[in-house]
Protein backbone atom coordinates (compact mmCIF):
# COMPACT_ATOMS: atom_id res chain seq x y z
CA UNK A 1 0.00 0.00 0.00
CA UNK A 2 1.41 3.49 -0.79
CA UNK A 3 1.21 6.14 1.55
CA UNK A 4 -1.36 8.59 -0.53
CA UNK A 5 -3.89 5.50 -0.53
CA UNK A 6 -6.61 5.84 2.23
CA UNK A 7 -6.60 4.00 5.30
CA UNK A 8 -8.06 0.53 4.40
CA UNK A 9 -10.38 0.30 8.12
CA UNK A 10 -9.82 -1.93 10.43
CA UNK A 11 -8.65 -5.61 9.70
CA UNK A 12 -11.05 -8.49 8.12
CA UNK A 13 -9.69 -10.63 11.72
CA UNK A 14 -10.65 -7.61 14.24
CA UNK A 15 -14.20 -7.08 12.12
CA UNK A 16 -14.43 -10.96 12.97
CA UNK A 17 -13.64 -10.84 16.52
CA UNK A 18 -16.01 -8.38 17.14
CA UNK A 19 -18.89 -9.47 15.27
CA UNK A 20 -18.44 -12.85 17.54
CA UNK A 21 -17.92 -10.69 20.75
CA UNK A 22 -21.30 -9.25 19.20
CA UNK A 23 -22.90 -12.59 18.90
CA UNK A 24 -21.59 -14.12 22.08
CA UNK A 25 -23.19 -11.41 23.81
CA UNK A 26 -26.47 -11.89 21.81
CA UNK A 27 -26.14 -15.72 23.04
CA UNK A 28 -25.83 -14.71 26.36
CA UNK A 29 -27.45 -11.60 27.01
CA UNK A 30 -30.43 -10.72 24.23
CA UNK A 31 -30.91 -13.92 22.20
CA UNK A 32 -33.09 -11.92 19.87
CA UNK A 33 -29.95 -10.05 18.71
CA UNK A 34 -28.89 -13.91 17.39
CA UNK A 35 -31.70 -13.61 15.33
CA UNK A 36 -31.11 -10.56 12.43
CA UNK A 37 -27.47 -11.94 11.97
CA UNK A 38 -25.25 -8.42 12.24
CA UNK A 39 -22.18 -8.18 11.26
CA UNK A 40 -19.94 -5.17 13.24
CA UNK A 41 -18.59 -3.56 9.91
CA UNK A 42 -16.52 -0.65 11.82
CA UNK A 43 -16.29 -0.26 15.53
CA UNK A 44 -14.09 2.21 17.18
CA UNK A 45 -14.26 5.60 19.43
CA UNK A 46 -15.58 7.51 16.55
CA UNK A 47 -18.18 5.14 15.21
CA UNK A 48 -19.73 1.49 14.91
CA UNK A 49 -20.94 0.69 11.69
CA UNK A 50 -23.05 -2.50 11.69
CA UNK A 51 -24.91 -4.64 8.87
CA UNK A 52 -28.10 -7.10 8.96
CA UNK A 53 -28.56 -8.74 5.82
CA UNK A 54 -32.09 -8.76 3.66
CA UNK A 55 -33.10 -12.35 4.39
CA UNK A 56 -36.03 -14.25 5.13
CA UNK A 57 -36.05 -14.42 8.79
CA UNK A 58 -35.26 -10.21 8.62
CA UNK A 59 -38.19 -9.12 5.87
CA UNK A 60 -41.81 -8.06 6.24
CA UNK A 61 -44.71 -9.53 3.78
CA UNK A 62 -43.46 -6.54 1.19
CA UNK A 63 -39.96 -7.76 0.50
CA UNK A 64 -38.43 -4.81 2.88
CA UNK A 65 -36.91 -4.75 6.09
CA UNK A 66 -39.11 -5.28 8.99
CA UNK A 67 -39.19 -2.96 11.64
CA UNK A 68 -38.30 -4.85 14.59
CA UNK A 69 -35.24 -5.84 12.71
CA UNK A 70 -34.70 -2.30 11.83
CA UNK A 71 -34.98 -1.22 15.28
CA UNK A 72 -32.39 -4.01 16.36
CA UNK A 73 -30.07 -2.21 14.22
CA UNK A 74 -30.22 0.69 15.40
CA UNK A 75 -30.24 -0.18 19.15
CA UNK A 76 -26.97 -1.93 18.06
CA UNK A 77 -25.05 0.69 16.12
CA UNK A 78 -25.72 3.37 19.03
CA UNK A 79 -25.48 0.49 22.11
CA UNK A 80 -21.90 -1.03 20.41
CA UNK A 81 -20.28 2.79 20.17
CA UNK A 82 -21.60 3.82 24.03
CA UNK A 83 -20.11 0.31 24.97
CA UNK A 84 -16.54 0.63 23.22
CA UNK A 85 -16.68 3.97 24.72
CA UNK A 86 -17.60 2.90 28.62
CA UNK A 87 -14.96 -0.02 27.92
CA UNK A 88 -12.36 2.32 28.21
CA UNK A 89 -13.28 3.91 31.55
CA UNK A 90 -12.83 2.85 35.00
CA UNK A 91 -15.87 3.71 36.00
CA UNK A 92 -19.15 0.56 35.89
CA UNK A 93 -21.51 2.30 33.60
CA UNK A 94 -25.06 1.02 33.17
CA UNK A 95 -26.51 1.34 29.70
CA UNK A 96 -30.13 1.39 28.56
CA UNK A 97 -32.06 2.77 25.81
CA UNK A 98 -35.05 5.11 26.91
CA UNK A 99 -37.21 5.92 23.98
CA UNK A 100 -36.76 5.81 19.81
CA UNK A 101 -37.71 8.07 17.28
CA UNK A 102 -37.36 6.67 13.69
CA UNK A 103 -38.55 8.02 10.03
CA UNK A 104 -38.78 5.74 7.39
CA UNK A 105 -37.93 7.68 4.24
CA UNK A 106 -37.75 4.64 1.86
CA UNK A 107 -38.29 0.74 1.85
CA UNK A 108 -35.11 -0.93 2.94
CA UNK A 109 -35.18 -3.43 0.59
CA UNK A 110 -31.66 -4.50 0.50
CA UNK A 111 -29.19 -5.23 3.41
CA UNK A 112 -29.17 -2.37 5.61
CA UNK A 113 -25.89 -1.24 7.01
CA UNK A 114 -26.43 0.85 10.03
CA UNK A 115 -24.52 4.19 10.89
CA UNK A 116 -23.84 5.65 14.41
CA UNK A 117 -21.26 8.68 14.55
CA UNK A 118 -22.50 10.21 17.96
CA UNK A 119 -18.95 9.06 20.01
CA UNK A 120 -18.37 13.22 21.13
CA UNK A 121 -22.42 13.22 22.30
CA UNK A 122 -21.69 9.79 24.05
CA UNK A 123 -18.07 10.80 25.71
CA UNK A 124 -19.87 14.39 27.09
CA UNK A 125 -22.58 12.19 28.42
CA UNK A 126 -20.32 9.91 29.98
CA UNK A 127 -18.10 12.78 31.30
CA UNK A 128 -21.15 14.30 32.81
CA UNK A 129 -22.75 11.02 34.56
CA UNK A 130 -18.78 10.42 36.24
CA UNK A 131 -19.02 13.86 37.48
CA UNK A 132 -22.11 13.82 39.03
CA UNK A 133 -23.02 10.16 39.60
CA UNK A 134 -26.38 10.92 38.45
CA UNK A 135 -28.41 9.17 35.35
CA UNK A 136 -28.27 11.57 32.01
CA UNK A 137 -29.88 11.08 28.85
CA UNK A 138 -28.76 11.84 25.15
CA UNK A 139 -30.43 11.41 21.57
CA UNK A 140 -28.09 9.68 19.57
CA UNK A 141 -28.81 9.66 15.58
CA UNK A 142 -28.11 6.50 13.44
CA UNK A 143 -28.81 6.77 9.59
CA UNK A 144 -29.98 3.05 7.37
CA UNK A 145 -28.32 3.03 4.23
CA UNK A 146 -28.30 0.28 1.69
CA UNK A 147 -25.13 0.55 -0.33
CA UNK A 148 -25.88 -2.18 -2.47
CA UNK A 149 -28.97 -0.85 -3.70
CA UNK A 150 -28.74 2.87 -2.81
CA UNK A 151 -25.06 3.65 -2.28
CA UNK A 152 -25.31 6.19 0.45
CA UNK A 153 -28.84 7.35 -0.01
CA UNK A 154 -30.39 7.60 3.90
CA UNK A 155 -33.13 5.21 3.93
CA UNK A 156 -34.33 5.75 7.50
CA UNK A 157 -32.89 7.30 10.67
CA UNK A 158 -33.11 7.02 14.13
CA UNK A 159 -33.18 8.68 17.49
CA UNK A 160 -32.13 6.69 20.35
CA UNK A 161 -32.18 8.24 23.69
CA UNK A 162 -29.54 6.80 25.41
CA UNK A 163 -29.29 6.64 29.29
CA UNK A 164 -26.52 6.14 31.07
CA UNK A 165 -25.64 6.11 35.32
CA UNK A 166 -22.64 4.94 37.11
CA UNK A 167 -23.55 1.78 39.16
CA UNK A 168 -22.96 1.56 43.04
CA UNK A 169 -19.84 0.24 43.86
CA UNK A 170 -21.40 -2.42 46.02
Amino acid sequence: MTPSNPDPGPSLKTRWRQTLALRYFGLAKIPLILFVRPRVLELNDSQCVVGIPLKRRTQNHLKSMYFGSLAIGADLAAGLLAMQLISKLPNRISLIFKDMQADFLKRVDGDAVFTCVDSAKIDALLQKVIASGERYHESISIQVTAPDKYGDEILATFALTLSLKEKDSN
